[in-house]
């Protein structure tokens, strides 16, 4: 880690959380409420807020394909790739019709100030050296979207840092089979480019593919043990496409 070149990344960063604080109290009183459909509409307006401010601060560049893909309202699974951290803020900037947190690594939710809004926002943690604690996020996620949330997996479960993605983990996407919600693969290139590629925080295009939606409802067991291949193939393929108009550009 680079630290006094990207002090003034990290200061930009620490700058956007003022987009958060109004929703905060909004967000925890729908949750005491328990009222799903109102918490949901409050999340999503803080991440949709968030994210393209964190961009735009950086001098990125966001283009979408596929954008009729992706369903009116939730709940689903977004399966895609991994490159840096940036994802999180494409993602958000991308997604913009219904809410959705992230199923991430435990050790995130201990950065400060954006651990606990990872939490805040619906995402749920995943010990991976930790089988039981894997089994109970799981559980955990299953009820979210019974309830309607949405989640985002990367099943490679680290960044890849370049634009080739690492093979998907086995079992990540029980999420969607459990719970019986639609499979939203999308394919994201570029955010490495943001962080990862030189270890300071700079301006980057940003390329996002969504593809069509898979149902998960009804699913032989044969279709439902060739799935983790078929999504990776789609997300891999996009990716590939994505990189080759790069290059182009």
């Amino acid at each position: 880690m680079k630290i006094l070149p990207n002090l003034p990344g990290f200061a930009k960063l620490i700058y956007c959380l003022k987009y958060f604080r109004p929703y905060r109290r909004r967000i925890e009183a729908a949750k005491a409420a328990g009222d799903d459909e109102a918490e949901r509409a409050v999340i999503l307006g803080a991440t949709t807020d968030w994210g393209p401010r964190v961009l735009d601060m950086f001098g990125c560049t966001l283009e979408v394909e596929g954008e009729d893909n992706l369903p009116d309202s939730g709940p689903v699974v977004l399966v895609g790739n991994h490159q840096g951290y940036a994802d999180i803020a494409a993602c958000f900037a991308a997604f913009r019709k219904f809410q959705f947190g992230f199923v991430a690594k435990q050790e995130l939710s201990k950065i400060p100030l954006y651990g606990p809004w990872m939490a805040r926002i619906r995402s749920v943690f995943i010990e991976r050296d930790d089988p039981r604690s894997s089994l109970e996020t799981i559980k955990q996620g299953v009820e979210l979207l019974k309830r309607g949330y949405s989640l985002v997996i990367f099943p490679e479960g680290t960044r890849a840092r370049c634009s080739t993605p690492g093979p998907f983990m086995k079992g990540s996407l029980k999420l969607a089979t459990r719970a019986a919600v639609p499979i939203v693969p999308f394919s994201i290139d570029g955010t490495w480019h943001m962080f990862e590629e030189t270890g300071v925080l700079s301006p980057a295009t940003i390329r996002i593919m969504i593809h069509e939606p898979i149902e998960t409802k009804k699913l032989t067991r044969q279709e439902e043990r060739e799935l983790n291949d078929r999504v990776e193939k789609i997300v891999c393929d996009g990716v590939r496409e994505l990189a080759a108009k790069a290059e182009k550009s």
